[in-house]
């Protein structure tokens, strides 16, 4: 069987049959991109319908993403900015190198004060806070809330809660008041006897301004004006389970608050959340305690496991709040004699920080983050 012949068309008829070709191509590249809907119906249906196709996203999205991008871009040029503004200029290092040299020249020929403490201001400002700053500003990025609640001048007790297995909630308290606060007070800390009896650690405790959690000490600096800082759980704030994390313990007899009512110091309760879980205590050798004569000997889930790393705490986030102070100046005489009113008051302190931790925990959105 003989298929089909074709015909080749000549001369003109070649040229008639060539344009409609291209009359037929050119019909159906139209129909492929204009709409089988004409007039108001057409404008329905493209509203209803992108006229973009699926591989290639809509003007709209385009905008979007440019402007995402423009805003990423711009976060990076401003953190850069910060980076530059931050960088220590030629003139700021040899400031540093000169104020470094002057310090070591006094330090040498024992031009400076110390007061009868053993409060070193000098070391304190120059050397100690400086070892701390990194650890409060890029490892726990403390958050400080309330600074204003701490009066520029004269004598307060700021009263806070206490864990973390290491007492390092102390010493980011000791920085966030002398940085935040627009005097830059120093807060004279009231340390437990165990601190004083570490060799090394009470030497070191004594040059920031410590001095022993007694009565009488803490009479002595408010007194003078002095802002005072107590931790009133001790290392049953400090050693407690990670299962008890963030419930007060026992405020012991109401001291502190003797102490206020007699130089009539306003109390300002301070919460602090992120120090539980730099060290979460899953659970303690109490025979290896008493052996080391420690108050306790943790186990956590990095300790003693991963012997030295263990020690590394975790970079939890911290929030630190200062709340209203209260008045003690308004009670009569001999009012720290009445172990009612010392029980009332140290209740109140108390259930305000409590009340003002669980506050802070629902505001806290990760513990690291």
């Amino acid at each position: 069987m003989v298929p089909d012949a074709r015909v080749l068309p000549f001369g003109a008829d070649a040229v008639a049959v060539g344009a409609a070709r291209a009359g037929d191509e050119r019909v159906r590249r139209r129909r492929r991109t204009t709409p089988l809907i004409q007039g108001p119906a057409a404008a329905e249906h493209a509203s209803a319908e992108p006229a973009a196709s699926a591989s290639e996203p809509p003007a709209a999205e385009h905008e979007d993403r440019r402007a995402r991008l423009r805003r990423e871009a711009e976060d990076v040029g401003h953190r850069l900015a910060e980076e530059l503004r931050e960088a220590p200029t030629p003139n700021e290092v040899e400031e540093y190198l000169a104020r470094s040299l002057a310090f070591l020249r006094r330090r040498l020929t024992g031009d400076y004060t110390i007061d009868d403490f053993g409060f070193d201001a000098e070391l304190t400002d120059s050397v100690l806070l400086g070892l701390l700053r990194p650890l409060y500003r890029r490892w726990f990025r403390v958050e400080v809330r309330g600074i204003e609640n701490i009066p520029r001048t004269g004598s307060a007790l700021v009263v806070a809660n206490h864990s973390g297995t290491v007492a390092l909630d102390s010493l980011m308290t000791l920085v966030a008041v002398h940085d935040e606060h627009p005097a830059h007070r120093h807060l004279r800390m009231l340390g437990a006897d165990l601190v004083f009896a570490t060799p090394f650690i009470g030497e070191l405790a004594r040059k920031t301004g410590s001095t022993l959690a007694a009565n009488a000490d803490a009479e002595r600096l408010l007194s003078r004006g002095e802002l005072v800082g107590v931790w009133p759980e001790g290392f049953k704030g400090v050693g407690k389970h990670f299962s008890e994390r963030y419930r007060l313990q026992r405020f012991g007899r109401g001291g502190f608050v003797s102490a206020a009512l007699r130089t009539g110091a306003p109390i300002v309760p301070c919460s602090i959340v992120g120090a539980e879980e730099i060290y979460p205590i899953l659970a303690t050798m109490p025979t290896l305690a008493r052996l080391l004569g420690l108050p306790y000997v943790p186990v956590t889930p990095t300790f003693p496991w991963l012997g030295p790393l263990g020690l590394v705490p975790l970079p939890t986030k911290w929030l630190i709040e200062f709340s209203e102070p209260v008045a003690t100046d308004e009670y009569p005489e001999g009012a720290a004699d009445d172990p009612m009113l010392v029980f009332d008051l140290t209740d109140q302190v108390r259930e305000t920080i409590q009340q003002t931790l669980y506050s802070l925990l629902v505001q806290r959105r990760s513990v690291f983050f």
